[in-house]
């Protein structure tokens, strides 16, 4: 499947809490959904509560459609609280790779 749309997202957690933060990621609803290609989740080496995403979508239209939904918001209502300050997101398209946990 190709990727059309992403985005690099730098958050960062109250602190301490970067662990519960890359954790509810992981635990993320979009991983299942066909339309999202590329979910990594990493964290800053020099400060583990600095946490980046990086998303492959196939379209801009199925991030919005997912983001829209009751599932999504959850997440993300579940996220802010975690949270200090605002996340910078980035427009990024992934192209390729390797990846191995």
């Amino acid at each position: 499947m190709a990727v059309n749309h992403g985005f690099h997202a730098t958050m960062t957690a109250r602190p301490g809490r970067g662990d519960e933060l890359v954790e509810l990621l992981l635990d993320a609803p979009s991983l299942p959904q066909p339309d999202c290609v590329v979910f990594l989740v990493g964290r800053s080496a020099s400060n583990p509560d600095v946490v980046h995403v990086t998303e492959g979508w196939t379209s801009e239209q199925a991030h919005s459609r997912f983001f829209a939904s009751e599932q999504a918001q959850a997440l993300v209502a579940r996220l802010q609280p975690l949270l200090v300050g605002e996340s910078h997101y980035t427009d990024e398209v992934p192209v390729g790779g390797k990846a191995a946990f």
